[in-house]
């Protein structure tokens, strides 16, 4: 994941169109009865108190690692990772600030359209002298102010759609009443996003190039495949929570690459077991034998090969703030395996 966007700046030019349709532009836009002085302890410092409010922070540190790690990918659900939310953004005096340098911005330029420079003195209206009343500036340590944030990997339409509601203040240590307000399950979704696994490269024996007819044992070792998991937090000034989404090892899915083959079992998921291996290591004496997991191939590839698919079900679980917890869809990842089958050479006499 890229990291989280917020709102487009400057602020208000953002959602000037969503407070004045063009039809109520007019030329010369509003009379400018004085801005709020905002130069001084504004708690912007080379934006960092911004990007500590904003950004969600990831303890990867238990994530798969390898060449072949990869991102699991929801299985069995239309479940998506979320796609926008609203988290605390700025204090009185970042939103303050950032609100003013906008309407400055906008307003003082003549090459802007008349609606924008309208949209974006109403909006300034709103935190200024209308509904709150100087950005809430007396209230600096009591709260902050919240707004929309977008989730980069999620199409274009359902990440802005948190964007039609305007920056709303929330008092420090309350609950806003917002359906898309950030939560630790919010949380846990995009540390699901950012879970790594390790490929699937399956064993295979007997040795050496797989022969039509004869069975193929498959397995994986146990601790090729721990349990891995991210940590996403938010911590604010007014808000602290925390998230940690868990993958573990469920079964391994095969599929031979070809229809003419049989998988062991029948359906090609190898359950895991108990001390966390998956399918039987292979042992002399035993190539005629039905393995628990594997399969068998009842035609030869010729000069090419068969692509064996070896994926790996992961469960996902997370715990959060506040004793919070759930169930979140299984993933899967998974790699392909070239695969030579040859004829079993005979000698007629």
């Amino acid at each position: 994941m890229q990291g989280v966007k917020r709102t487009a700046l400057p602020l208000v030019g953002a959602v000037a169109l969503l407070l004045v349709p063009a039809q109520n532009a007019f030329a010369g836009g509003p009379t400018d009865k004085g801005t709020t002085d905002t130069s001084t302890d504004s708690g912007l410092k080379d934006d960092a108190l911004y990007a500590k409010a904003t950004a969600i922070s990831y303890d990867t540190s238990k994530n798969g690692s390898g060449a072949s790690v990869g991102p699991i990918t929801a299985s069995g659900s239309n479940w998506t990772p979320p796609a926008c939310w609203h988290a605390p953004l700025w204090t009185a005096k970042q939103f303050a600030k950032e609100t003013e340098d906008g309407y400055r911005e906008i307003s003082g330029d003549p090459n802007q359209p008349a609606h924008s420079r309208r949209g974006t003195y109403e909006f300034r209206q709103i935190y200024k002298d209308g509904e709150y009343k100087n950005y809430n500036l007396d209230k600096q340590d009591e709260g902050m102010w919240w707004g929309a944030v977008e989730n980069p990997n999620a199409p274009i339409l359902e990440r802005t759609a948190c964007n039609s509601k305007l920056p709303f203040w929330v008092e420090n240590g309350e609950t806003p009443e917002v359906e898309t307000a950030i939560t630790p399950e919010i949380l846990a979704g995009l540390a699901y996003e950012q879970i790594k696994v390790p490929g699937t490269e399956v064993t295979l024996a007997p040795d050496g190039t797989t022969k039509v007819n004869l069975p193929t044992w498959a397995w994986l070792d146990k601790g090729e495949f721990k349990p891995v998991s991210v940590t996403a937090s938010l911590n604010t000034p007014g808000l602290n929570i925390q998230a940690t989404t868990t993958a573990k090892t469920v079964s391994l899915k095969l599929e031979p690459g070809t229809t003419d083959a049989e998988t062991y079992p029948a359906s090609g998921e190898c359950q895991i077991n108990d001390d966390g291996s998956i399918g039987e290591p292979y042992a002399k004496g035993k190539a005629s034998e039905t393995p628990p997991c594997g399969l068998r191939y009842l035609r030869s590839s010729g000069n090419g090969t068969y692509e064996l698919q070896a994926t790996i079900t992961w469960d996902i679980a997370w715990t959060g703030t506040g004793g919070a917890g759930g169930d979140l869809p299984d993933g899967a990842f998974g790699n392909d395996q070239a695969v030579t089958v040859q004829e079993i050479q005979s000698i007629n006499r």
